[in-house]
Parts: C-alpha cells; sequence; structure tokens
C-alpha cells in the first residue's frame, strides 16, 4: 500500500522573512488570552478544539525539511497534529503570571504541526499582580471624565495620578478560566488564530459564534496628500529606560474604558489609538531627553473576511503613519485626529504588498534560501536605524462572541500581544470585548524594565482620556 506524501506549499513573503529572521533570545510569539467566567471540560475541549483544526486545515502544517541549496522554505500539510495541542498546567496563584511567562519565552516549534499551543488554567487567584518580566493590572476604575490631574514630567510618582481603587468582582459559582492561546509568528497571525478559537467554541457550547457585522462608514471624497515626513528620515526611536540582565520581552497588560468618540466623528477608535502611542512615546521621550525626531508608528491593516472562508496563516500587511515633532508638542488634539483620520485612510486605501516592494524582490527565488536568509539578516541590521519607532495594532471590536456554552459562558476579556524584537522594542496591541479596552504592552528587555513599562501605562491611560476632551 502506497502512502501519499504530505502536500508542500511554498512561504508565502511574511513567513519567509520572518523565519530567516529568528532569534532564540526574543522569540516571535503572538499571545492571545480569553477569560472567561467558568469551567470547561477537559475531554470536551480537546475533541472540540482538534475538530476546529480540521475544519481549518490550513493551520496543520509544519516547516519541511530540506537541502541547503533549495530555492524555498516549504510548509508540509499534515492530516492531524502531531502533537496534543491542548494542555491544562496546574492552577494557582501563580499559574496565570506563569502562563503568560510561557508564551513570551516558549515559541511552539515550526517542526510540529501545528505551530500553536492552547493552555487552560484554571484557579489562577487575583488577576492583579506583577514580578520581573510581566506585569499584571486589569482591575482598574476608568478615569472620571473631568478633574484628573496632570502626568508627570519628570517621570517620578510626584504628580502623577493615583490608581484608583481596585473595581470589587462578584463572586462566581465557578472559577474563572482563562485560555491561553500561543503562536508562532512566522506561520500565524493572531485573527487567523482567534478564528479556529472561534469556530472551537462554537463546537464545545453549541452557541452561534458567527462575526458581526463590520460597521460601515461612509466614503470620504479624496483628500490631498499632506507634507508628512520622508520615508527616508530616520525615526525616533523609544528612549532606554530601566533595562534588565536577561534577554527576551517583558509585558504589562490592563483594562481600560472605551474612549468616547461624537457620533458623526471624521475619525475612528483607531485613530484615537494611533494619537495616544504618538503622544504617549513623545512624552516618554522627552522625559528621557531625546532629541525630537519624526515618529513613525506601524499600523497593520487585515482586509481577511472574519467567517469560515478566512485564510488562515500572516494575512495582514503593514503601513506607516507618521507624525512630526511640532504636531505632538501641546498638539491641538481635535486638528491632530482629524489629521490622523486622513493619513490612516490613505494609507489603508493603497495597495501595497504585506511587506513592501522590497521584500518581495528578497524573496524571489532565484538563489538558494540560506543565501538570501543571510542577505536579508545583513539587509535588517542595516536598515535598523530607519525601522519604525513602534508598532500599533488595534484587533478592534472581537467580532466573534467565544461562547462556550452555559457552564463555561462567554468570554468578557481578550488580550493580544506582538513580540517586541528591537530596534523598536516596544509594541502596544489593543482589543474591545464587552465594551472595554484591553492594552497590553510588550517590550524588549534589552530597553525597558517593569517599572518603565507600568509608566508607559500610566501615560497611554492619560493620553487616551485627553482624546475625548479634544473632539
Amino acid at each position: 500500500m502506497t502512502t501519499t506524501p504530505p502536500l508542500r506549499i511554498p512561504f508565502p513573503l511574511v513567513d519567509e522573512v520572518a523565519r530567516h529572521c529568528l532569534q532564540e533570545e526574543e522569540p516571535e510569539t503572538v499571545h492571545i488570552e480569553v477569560h472567561l467566567p467558568g469551567h470547561l471540560d477537559p475531554g470536551r475541549l480537546r475533541k472540540a478544539f482538534t475538530e476546529a483544526l480540521h475544519r481549518h486545515p490550513r493551520i496543520l502544517m509544519r516547516e519541511a525539511a530540506g537541502p541547503w541549496y533549495r530555492r524555498r522554505y516549504e510548509w508540509e500539510l499534515t492530516q492531524e497534529p502531531d502533537v496534543e495541542v491542548v494542555s491544562f498546567p496546574a492552577g494557582g496563584r501563580n499559574a496565570l503570571r506563569d502562563a503568560r511567562t510561557r508564551a513570551l519565552v516558549e515559541a511552539p516549534p515550526l517542526s510540529l504541526s501545528p505551530p500553536i499551543r492552547l493552555e487552560v488554567v484554571e484557579g489562577t487567584g487575583p488577576v492583579d499582580g506583577s514580578e520581573a518580566t510581566v506585569a499584571v493590572d486589569s482591575q482598574r476604575q476608568p478615569h472620571p471624565p473631568k478633574g484628573r490631574g496632570a502626568v508627570s514630567n519628570s517621570g517620578s510618582a510626584a504628580g502623577r495620578d493615583q490608581p484608583p481603587p481596585a473595581r470589587t468582582r462578584q463572586p462566581t459559582a465557578q472559577p474563572p478560566t482563562v485560555l491561553f492561546l500561543t503562536i508562532n509568528h512566522t506561520a500565524l497571525d493572531g485573527p487567523a488564530c482567534l478564528r479556529v478559537l472561534a469556530t472551537a467554541a462554537e463546537l464545545y457550547g453549541g452557541k452561534d459564534n458567527a462575526p458581526t457585522a463590520a460597521p460601515t462608514r461612509p466614503q470620504e471624497p479624496p483628500t490631498p496628500p499632506e507634507d508628512t515626513p520622508s520615508n527616508w528620515s530616520r525615526p525616533a526611536r523609544v528612549a532606554p529606560g530601566t533595562p534588565e540582565p536577561s534577554p527576551g520581552n517583558g509585558l504589562l497588560v490592563t483594562e481600560l474604558p472605551l474612549p468616547h468618540r461624537p457620533k458623526g466623528s471624521p475619525y475612528t477608535v483607531n485613530d484615537q489609538l494611533m494619537v495616544t502611542t504618538a503622544l504617549t512615546i513623545a512624552h516618554w521621550n522627552r522625559e528621557h531627553g531625546a532629541r525630537p525626531r519624526p515618529l513613525r508608528i506601524t499600523m497593520p491593516v487585515d482586509d481577511r473576511p472574519r467567517d469560515t472562508t478566512m485564510p488562515i496563516g500572516n494575512g495582514t500587511r503593514l503601513v506607516e503613519v507618521p507624525f512630526t515633532p511640532e504636531e505632538l508638542h501641546h498638539p491641538d488634539l481635535g486638528a491632530l485626529l482629524r489629521r490622523t483620520a486622513t493619513r490612516t485612510r490613505a494609507l489603508k486605501s493603497l495597495p501595497r504588498p504585506q511587506l513592501g516592494h522590497g521584500a518581495t524582490l528578497l524573496t524571489a527565488p532565484v538563489t538558494p534560501v540560506a543565501w538570501r536568509a543571510a542577505l536579508t539578516r545583513g539587509l535588517r541590521r542595516a536598515a535598523a536605524p530607519w525601522t519604525s519607532t513602534t508598532l500599533l495594532s488595534n484587533i478592534g471590536r472581537i467580532p466573534y462572541p467565544l461562547d462556550f456554552g452555559e457552564e463555561a459562558g462567554r468570554a468578557h476579556a481578550v488580550w493580544f500581544s506582538a513580540p517586541a524584537r528591537m530596534p523598536r522594542g516596544l509594541t502596544v496591541t489593543t482589543a474591545s470585548t464587552a465594551g472595554r479596552l484591553h492594552l497590553a504592552l510588550r517590550w524588549s528587555r534589552a530597553l525597558l524594565g517593569h517599572g518603565d513599562g507600568a509608566h508607559l501605562r500610566d501615560l497611554f491611560e492619560h493620553y487616551l482620556h485627553s482624546t475625548e476632551v479634544g473632539t
């Protein structure tokens, strides 16, 4: 009896560039964290998630072996998972912290199908807490609409808003459950894996987890081009804080109120988050004596459908939103929001390869892939000074209910975090669930420490609130 060899497909452009630039000290992982109010049955969840993998077979893949002179890396599609994807680590007071740490330091291997893992953590104890590599703060009260103090310009605690008291949660009959989905970003992105998790939720709980329709906005007339900084000018870097001696990433997550936006505003919540990120970094850099330079913020754009036809893989394209130093210093916030909306609309409408035209040339299979890998790594180092200042990935409103049925319940909080390698060293990821904004700050420990992340969180919260009063 002959066995049919597994189907092989060449690495797409994004996958190949990511594969060339892998670094052991800073794994390329995406972390998704889903908080449920109740309990999940291990057997039923394993069965539902395995079936979800088969419903989206493109996720069942591993890197195929090949000689050094091959022209391409290839994915090998498998009929079944090579490993048990779902695990139930021991609970306890530090279980949440430990799961977050694993998501940052242990990438699922590319050699085993699929390159993801799902950890189910129960009985986690208090959600808030901190340690050297992971800081957690998801029980802060929102800013009141008026009367807040100013953010300190010195970087010290003096003059900063004091954290509001922790919110008291009502006890539940079942212990809460947290799902940790860790993804090797060389193979897949967060929205694709969230689609698979939504399918698993529907199979597990029997509830409809179809995506909600995306909001429709009126078509804006074309606007004349702006005088924005040239892409050839070196952008600002995030100023170093207090780096930590060990390599890798640190993470802080928090829950905030969604910013208010008047009905009919010409800008979106995404534009408010973009302005907030720019003002946060500009403020941070002023505090640390950095020379003013233009900011460029990378923004992923995802045009894929969110239903079961969604292509699985790395499907976003990257655009860069520029800001001048002058418009971030004592800005007219209403005008800045409108200009930012104009820029983001124009960038989203432009047809562009996922990583730009240069990456398309680099991945042309005209030489052995090992040679192209060495060239790509060298060019990446040479181009480091022109890399954007930071990345803001706004997932937006989670389109799926993520409802696992009566016993487990529906997700009330969902966090994502994206890799934060140098030279950027900082990524900002946001999503909204149940009317709340879930913010994750992730940084390279070669650039920042835990205290720096906490201060950046405070600055972000302050400027997010200011985008409401600047309307």
